[in-house]
């Protein structure tokens, strides 16, 4: 079982990119990942002479790199070597393998410099569908605070959904914040009354971020959530700054046509100035379940399902709960299992029922072992 199969490393072999790599290695050991190496040379390099000496040159750095994250026990696929546009090959390479997630580096910045993410890694952003780990320059991948903004929308769902998993794995403290602008905000405020007004927003605002986290079951995560008025990227920077956050996932337009190009002017300035590593999301997930089709090994599908469990991949564990009850229907552990899960899904009627059917085969089991004893000892 794997929910994070591939990540594309796009390396330039640069200093500032050594942070991407040990990264993609942490992510790689994390969710059990197999990362492909993908370097980028330009399309015309003037002669061939030109062309061959870089060409072997980039497939040595590639190797050297691929037999360092063998040797720590990461799985790697034939590094990839590309000619032409460094964006467009990174997005098309993405797409052509799969992958479930293009990790890079920001980029280097002068120290003079606000903004904190590199051009390339903004475009790529912009247009690639998939899942883009941007991982910021002297910062390695430490991951025990992450934040997720939400703003209600399919989106925000996804990259909620992502951040639990990632927060679950990490063993880390999860911020769910809500901000939202007032609806009007000038000279006239003064002359009504317009205290009672943003008290009864503010409240409104409180019962849709209820209702939308009623949604995602957060019980067993260090979690809080943060609502907030005012200008969603001041706020959103200020709160990384405030909570020393480590990892922000954040959802971004993933609408088809000419408007995939288009993230959002707050969402990019959010994601140009943010201090930490971050995650956008589109219309995929990066976390997404691929489960072998193999349905001989008991034992292979109950830790799956165990560690589904861990996950918070409630739906996906009964499932593979119940492929060991196929293998063998008196998998009493299974049984429990996913009676387990409905205590945790606070179904107390289903929990019962697998509870009792656990109780049933466990008595099953037990008569037949009195009758088999009852049997052995009369044919003596």
């Amino acid at each position: 079982m794997q929910i994070l199969e591939k990540i594309l490393l796009a390396t330039d072999f640069t200093k500032s990119n050594e942070n991407a790599i040990e990264s993609s290695i942490v992510m790689a050991k994390t969710f059990g990942s197999k990362i492909i190496l993908l370097h980028v040379l330009p399309k015309d390099l003037g002669s061939e002479k030109a062309k061959l000496l870089l060409d072997r040159a980039a497939k040595s750095e590639l190797n050297k790199l691929r037999e360092r994250m063998n040797s720590e026990g990461v799985e790697t696929d034939e590094p990839i070597l590309e000619y032409g546009d460094h964006l467009d090959r990174i997005i098309y390479t993405s797409e052509r393998i799969d992958a479930n997630m293009i990790l890079i580096g920001a980029g280097e910045k002068s120290k003079k410099e606000a903004v904190k993410l590199g051009t390339t890694a903004l475009k790529i952003i912009q247009k690639s569908d998939k899942p883009v780990m941007v991982i910021q320059s002297g910062k390695y991948l430490d991951i025990k605070k992450i934040i997720c903004p939400v703003d209600f929308s399919d989106e925000s769902k996804r990259a909620l959904d992502n951040a639990m998993i990632m927060a679950r794995r990490f063993n880390a403290e999860l911020i769910v914040l809500n901000v939202f602008d007032e609806a009007y905000d000038g000279p006239l405020t003064d002359l009504v009354e317009w205290v009672d007004h943003s008290s009864d927003l503010l409240e409104r605002q409180k019962e849709r971020f209820n209702l939308f986290l009623a949604d995602f079951n957060l019980k067993d995560i260090n979690w809080k959530k943060k609502i907030k008025r005012g200008d969603f990227a001041k706020i959103i920077l200020k709160m990384i700054a405030k909570e020393n956050v480590d990892l922000m996932v954040i959802g971004t337009s993933g609408r088809k046509g000419l408007s995939k190009f288009f993230i959002g002017s707050v969402t990019e300035k959010v994601i140009r100035e943010v201090p930490c590593s971050f995650v956008t999301l589109k219309s995929e997930n990066f976390i997404e379940l691929k489960l072998s089709a193999q349905i001989s090994d008991i034992e292979h599908h109950f830790n799956n399902a165990k560690q589904l469990v861990k996950d918070g991949m409630y739906k996906a564990a009964i499932n593979e709960f119940r492929t060991c009850i196929k293998i063998n229907e008196l998998h009493v552990p299974s049984l429990k299992g996913i009676a387990m899960v409905y205590e945790i899904l606070d179904d107390k009627e289903n929990a019962e029922k697998y509870n009792q059917l656990a109780r049933d085969v466990m008595s099953r089991i037990w008569d037949s072992k009195i009758e088999a004893e009852v049997r052995r000892f009369y044919n003596r």
